[in-house]
């Protein structure tokens, strides 16, 4: 896959975004003594070239009352399940995240729940799904990093 080109003036603009994505496209021209319509085009020739991919909202989830996390790997009767599973798994809305992986797993995935007893019951239904041999559980203490806009300062520093 052949790498993205993009000047300074598109790095600069996803550097503000990548801060604020709510962050309006004249406050980014005047700062970088641009039109808006000139950040318009470029974010829009930037969401064309699949660079950006929407934007997204970060919740408290503590402030929700979703402040536990645990981690499931789940083990499979058989590979070809896969698709399968993860299908299953999409209509358990408390499955935040599911990764096909190599190693001691077959997929592993987070949850995100009110507390034990709630995450106990997602386990449960994870559990059951057809196809899952069985699971082994990890519960996290406490999320200490939690911060994608580092790496993706980091990336486009790279390009």
């Amino acid at each position: 896959m052949a790498k993205a080109k993009l000047d300074e003036i598109d790095h600069q603009i996803l550097d503000m975004l990548i801060d604020n994505t709510r962050t309006p496209f004249t406050d980014i021209a005047k700062k970088l003594l641009i039109s808006a319509g000139t950040v318009h085009v470029r974010v829009k020739k930037m969401e064309d070239a699949g660079i950006i991919r929407g934007s997204s909202l970060t919740l408290d989830y503590m402030k929700l009352g979703y402040a536990f996390i645990a981690y499931v790997g789940i083990f499979l009767e058989k590979t070809h399940q896969t698709k399968f599973v993860l299908e299953r798994l999409e209509q358990i809305p408390n499955v935040t995240v599911a990764h096909i992986t190599t190693g001691k797993f077959n997929i592993f995935c987070k949850i995100r729940a009110k507390d034990t007893n709630h995450a106990k019951n997602i386990i449960f239904k994870v559990d059951d799904i057809e196809g899952i041999s069985r699971t082994e559980t990890m519960i996290s203490l406490e999320e200490s990093i939690n911060d994608k806009k580092r790496l993706m300062h980091t990336i486009f520093n790279e390009l």
